[in-house]
This record gives C-alpha cells, sequence and structure tokens, in this order.
C-alpha cells in the first residue's frame, strides 16, 4: 500500500472526506489515499461499473485506464517495502519511546502517587463518579414520582444519545467551553473532549438529528421542562430536575442503544439523572452499560410501548419492586400518572440478566464494585 500510495499521490488524487460512523456519527475532515472500493468508485464517478474489468478513468492522452494498472503486484509492493524498512529505523524510533520526544519532556507535571487534576482542563477533569461512594452496598430502591426527561423513538443509537461530532456554538457544551475561554475555532470534538465530563454530560441527548417525541418533530437535544411547560435543552431541563430532587425516566422504542459501545451513552444518562431507561428492546453492550452505570433498564411487556400508552412526556412515573427482592429478569410495576389524572399500571421486565450484573446495581455501579473489591482485597 506504500507503492499504491505514491501512485495516487503522483496522479494527484486527494480526497477530503467525512469519516461517518454509527448513522450520525462523528465526523472530521481527513485526507485518505486508499485502494478500497469506494475510492476506486469516486475516481470513476460512478458505481455503475464492475472494476475488476471496466475503466476508471482515462490518462493525459485519452487512453483507458484500469484499476490493474494502478494496482501494485505482491512483488512490487514486497520491493518497496524492502527498500524503504530497515530495521535500524526501528531501533531508532523505538530506542527511546518511553523517553518521549523534546515536547513531552518538557510537559510539567506533579510529584506524587496521585493524579493532580487541573481544574482549569476543558479536557480532562474530576468526574463525580465516586462522588457518593461508601463501603456499604447501596440498597436498590424503588423509582417514585419521575419525571420524563425524553420519549425516543425506534433504533436510537449511541451516537443519537452521547454523539462524537461537532460541538455547536449554542450547545449547552459549547456555551460550557466559551464560558472557559475555549473560542468555538477551538471547540474540537465532543470525542476529542470525552476526558470532560462537563462537556460530554451537557452533550448527552445533543445530536442534532435525535427527535424527542413529547415536541413533535423539533430535532436536537431538546426536551420540555413539564413544571414551567418549557421547551429547553435537555442538559438544563435535567439540571433543573437534578436541583429538585426529582428522578427521571427516559422512554425509547425498539431497538435502544443500537450501534458502537459507546460507554459515553450511559455515563451521560447516568449523570443526568436518569433512574431508568423503559424501552421495548435494547442493544446488548448498551443495556449492559446502562447496568454498569447504575440505571436500570426495564422493558415493556405485553405489548405495551410508548405508542399505545400515548405518552407525551407529561406523565409521573412510579416503579415498584426494585427494592424488594430484584433478581435478574424479575417482573416489576411500572404506574404511570398521566395530566389528566388517570393512572395506568403495567408490568416490565428489569433488564438485569445476571446475578453478577445484580452486584454492579448494589454498588451503584461497576466501577464501584471494582474499587470496592480492590478495597476489600487491600
Amino acid at each position: 500500500f506504500i507503492f499504491a500510495n505514491w501512485i495516487f499521490c503522483n496522479i494527484q488524487f486527494h480526497r477530503a472526506s467525512n469519516c461517518v460512523s454509527n448513522n450520525q456519527r462523528r465526523r472530521r475532515q481527513i485526507i485518505r489515499f486508499d485502494l478500497r472500493a469506494d475510492t476506486t468508485f469516486e475516481i470513476a464517478g460512478t458505481m455503475k461499473l464492475d472494476i475488476t474489468k471496466d475503466p476508471i478513468g482515462k490518462d493525459k492522452t485519452g487512453h483507458d485506464v484500469f484499476l490493474r494498472d494502478i494496482w501494485p503486484s505482491n512483488a512490487e509492493i514486497a520491493a518497496t517495502l524492502e527498500k524503504c524498512l530497515t530495521p535500524e529505523m526501528f531501533r531508532t524510533r523505538y530506542a527511546d519511546v518511553f523517553k518521549g520526544p523534546k515536547q513531552w519532556q518538557e510537559i510539567k507535571i506533579a510529584e506524587g502517587e496521585l493524579y493532580s487534576w487541573d481544574e482549569n482542563s476543558t479536557y480532562v477533569r474530576n468526574p463525580p463518579f465516586f462522588d457518593t461512594l461508601s463501603r456499604a452496598d447501596n440498597p436498590i430502591s424503588d423509582i417514585k414520582d419521575a419525571r420524563v426527561l425524553a420519549v425516543l423513538g425506534d433504533s436510537i443509537t449511541t451516537d443519537h444519545i452521547s454523539p462524537a461530532g461537532s460541538i455547536k456554538k449554542d450547545s449547552p457544551a459549547g456555551k460550557y467551553l466559551m464560558t472557559h475561554n475555549v473560542e468555538p475555532t477551538d471547540f474540537n470534538s465532543y470525542g476529542a473532549r470525552r476526558g470532560n465530563h462537563e462537556v460530554m454530560m451537557r452533550g448527552t441527548f445533543a445530536n442534532i438529528r435525535i427527535k424527542n417525541e413529547m415536541l413533535g418533530g423539533v430535532e436536537g437535544g431538546y426536551t420540555k421542562y413539564v413544571p414551567a411547560n418549557e421547551q429547553m435543552s435537555i442538559y438544563d431541563a435535567a439540571m433543573k430536575y437534578v436541583a429538585s430532587g426529582t428522578p427521571l425516566v427516559v422512554f425509547g422504542g425498539k431497538e435502544y442503544g443500537t450501534g458502537s459501545s459507546r460507554d459515553w451513552a450511559a455515563k451521560g444518562t447516568f449523570l443526568l439523572g436518569a433512574k431508568a431507561v423503559i424501552a421495548e428492546s435494547f442493544e446488548r453492550i448498551h443495556r449492559s452499560n446502562l447496568i454498569g452505570m447504575g440505571v436500570m433498564p426495564i422493558e415493556f411487556t405485553k405489548g405495551d410501548n410508548r405508542v399505545n400508552l400515548k405518552l407525551q412526556g407529561d406523565e409521573i412515573v412510579s416503579i415498584k419492586g426494585l427494592s424488594s427482592g430484584l433478581t435478574p429478569r424479575k417482573l416489576v410495576d411500572i404506574e404511570i400518572k398521566y395530566a389528566d389524572g388517570s393512572v395506568k399500571n403495567i408490568q416490565g421486565v428489569a433488564r438485569v440478566d445476571t446475578v453478577e450484573e445484580l452486584e454492579y446495581l448494589k454498588s451503584g455501579g461497576i466501577l464501584q464494585y471494582v474499587l470496592k473489591g480492590m478495597a476489600k482485597a487491600a
């Protein structure tokens, strides 16, 4: 591929593309030189051809150019590698690998066995996951009088929940960065700032394409703050609920949390104060990640879903049966109080699938479980 890249450079083919994964996912401008099929189709300007036998373009003289004309043989690749790569290159490069370059050596570090958190950093901050840590296990409690943070549809991806792409200037994360003297040109992306929980929790449910059914067809990370009947960002509403001590739940459809196993999709949900996610089904890794953060995943039963329950997001939700002998896949009672005063009682399956996951929840999450285990073993 070194030889192939050289060829592509010499025919002055430069591709600036968006690296997109997981639906509307992280996007960044990159320059790529490769011989993948999609690049070949881009050279040709169409996908209506057989790249194994049809020409993909023309040379300066107007003659057809085929993929086989620019595709290097194994012998050419081997010859290029033998010419360009030597054992001395690796010995030189890795001789002082732990010493690092000059820039690395000039970084000032604090002495001591514990990491010294920089409170002014906008990239790496001390997360609050252990702020309420205790040696004793936490009793799993029922969820009483929770408000609805979001009502979401089918196939909500982890990127809908925790986007890794660009940060908008007028978003909660953008406003946070600007108050910390970061200019929009230096925002970088959510993915680059995932070491800062302040940015990531503000970015939770902030995908520009997510639709909260509480607001009809409005796109973006918005919700209705029910006590004031006011539309605002999901982050701002969540913080108001947290300040008043109001637990939150999220409703979803089928395949909730599909896509890549993005840990911040669960971390952000936890930091926004959500105690449970109630959906028709879960992607298996995201379900596990929610438990790892102490958030209860619950599946509808008997054909119930957000649509036939006519959820508007102004309901008050209580979940009973969590505190009384929770076992894997236990049926729990869900009480939904509608705005008109009517009440509907349904059941859901607590998607705690194993005894080990139950232990994680008792500890407050897998991080606390591991730390408590280390403390006991010390």
